[in-house]
């Protein structure tokens, strides 16, 4: 599985268009998000024809352990390979205020 720091993955919104897919609650994502589409972990599997398989996809949840589970459950039953987690997830991204 490939991973992404809140850093690297600033400076990569800067330099390509990349979706950015939330996992987390509704609750969650209404408080605080950074603009990614949200499908609740619970229902990734029913909803994942909404994910790119041609970009690349940030997934990423409040601590990063969510979107690890929705990354190797997409990529275990359809296959994607372009999915990168962020690591420490929006915890994380709010610790670097970015």
């Amino acid at each position: 599985m490939t991973h992404i720091s809140p850093e690297d993955l600033k400076v990569l919104l800067e330099k390509e268009e990349v979706f950015l897919l939330d996992v987390r609650e509704p609750d969650e994502h209404a408080d605080y998000n950074i603009g990614g589409i949200l499908i609740p972990l619970s229902e990734i599997l029913l909803q994942y024809q909404q994910v790119p398989a041609n970009r690349t996809v940030v997934v990423y949840c409040k601590k990063g352990i969510r979107s690890q589970i929705a990354i190797q459950r997409l990529q275990e039953k359809f296959g994607f390979s372009n999915l990168v987690n962020l690591r420490g997830g929006m915890d994380a991204w709010k610790k670097e205020d970015i």
